[in-house]
């Protein structure tokens, strides 16, 4: 998962000194300085039961603070129903533009006819980011952004705010365009890291050392140059600041690519401490400024090893959000806890200030 987002949006950084001397978003959203402020999101509502169960007990009973569901799935109405007893959730687009899954899988809303280089053999969604960069157009992307905000529409409920499914909207100018486009026109804040990006670019760094010493290739204090068009984020962020949305200062997209070692051999308590371990170490090393942290909380069944082999890393995120020492290292730490709707209502209050 990370490889596909750090290299769908590789350009997400900037000049360290520059981070450190410029004003936060955070604080631009009216938080004072220094101010460590973080969106504790779970991502894939609506894929699947299991899904819904483990983002409904992350809001429930533990520290996350915001999710997002992926319209074309068939799971989307359980969620709905949930939403309509608990309508102050803070609930997005989780937008989709890839079927990833071997045995479970669906297609486009806005149908095969309207977005055929969306579509794969089977009618579904390309399984990934780099099918649908070399098939699909900006056009094709922007009427299935349109169709799935559509149908949330449709269904009653207006989204907080709208991401990326697999990071595949920043994959080429052309789709990062549209996600900006709409989001813009319709006034939803959309996932843009456009700040400092401390945190992400270091977890970017160590990933290509780690894919460096996997090959062979990696000499212990070897220069990792950065791409050229890093320094884009800033220019971009500040576009759709000015534009009337906000921006985020970081982005934090770890606990996907964490490889517990026989994870499938531990018990509960033991991922539970493991996974808790990993999120206090990791939110710990986070600078000052608005940073979205994603995780992919569900509470896997027997059946749910049908749809992926990723049910114990995803029970891994669910249980440290519900771990009381996360709570509490949050609040020890003096972590400032928000949602995406009460950063846009903050947006809409700091109207013009730089």
């Amino acid at each position: 998962m990370k490889k596909l987002l750090l290299t769908a949006i590789a350009f997400i950084s900037c000049f360290y000194t520059e981070a450190q001397s410029a004003k936060t978003y955070a604080e631009r959203l009216g938080w004072p300085k220094g101010a460590r402020v973080i969106i504790l999101h779970v991502d894939d509502a609506g894929m699947s039961h299991e899904s819904n169960e483990g983002v409904e007990q992350a809001l429930g009973n533990g520290v996350a603070t915001s999710t997002s569901v992926m319209m074309p799935c068939s799971w989307v109405p359980e969620f709905k129903a949930f939403l309509d007893k608990h309508p102050n959730t803070d609930v997005g687009l989780h937008l989709t533009l890839t079927s990833e899954w071997s045995n479970y899988r669906w297609g486009p809303l806005a149908g095969k006819a309207a977005v055929p280089g969306l579509t794969d053999t089977q009618g579904c969604m390309w399984s990934s980011v780099e099918a649908v960069y070399f098939r699909a157009t900006g056009d094709e992307v922007e009427k299935e952004i349109r169709a799935q905000l559509d149908r949330a529409l449709s269904m009653g409920f207006v989204p907080t705010h709208m991401d990326s499914h697999m990071g595949t909207l920043f994959a080429k100018d052309a789709f990062m365009e549209r996600y900006i486009k709409v989001g813009i026109e319709k006034q939803i804040p959309i996932m843009f890291p456009g700040g400092g990006d401390l945190f992400y670019r270091a977890e970017a760094k160590a990933a290509t050392i780690a894919e460096l010493k996997k090959q062979g290739k990696y000499t212990e204090g070897m220069t990792i140059p950065e791409p050229a068009v890093l320094s884009k984020v800033r220019e971009i962020g500040a576009m759709i600041w000015k534009a009337g949305l906000p921006v985020l200062d970081d982005l934090h997209n770890s606990s996907y690519d964490w490889q517990m070692p026989d994870i499938d051999k531990k018990t509960d308590k033991e991922i539970q401490k493991w996974y808790t371990d990993h999120y206090i170490e990791s939110i710990g090393r986070l600078s000052p400024g608005l940073t979205m942290v994603i995780m992919h909380c569900t509470q896997p069944s027997l059946g749910f090893k049908y749809i992926s082999d990723t049910g114990k890393k995803r029970k891994g995120d669910l249980l440290a959000m519900t771990d009381a020492r996360l709570k509490a290292f949050l609040t020890q730490q003096g972590f400032i806890l928000t949602t995406w709707r009460e950063v846009m209502a903050r947006r809409i209050k700091a109207g013009n200030i730089e």
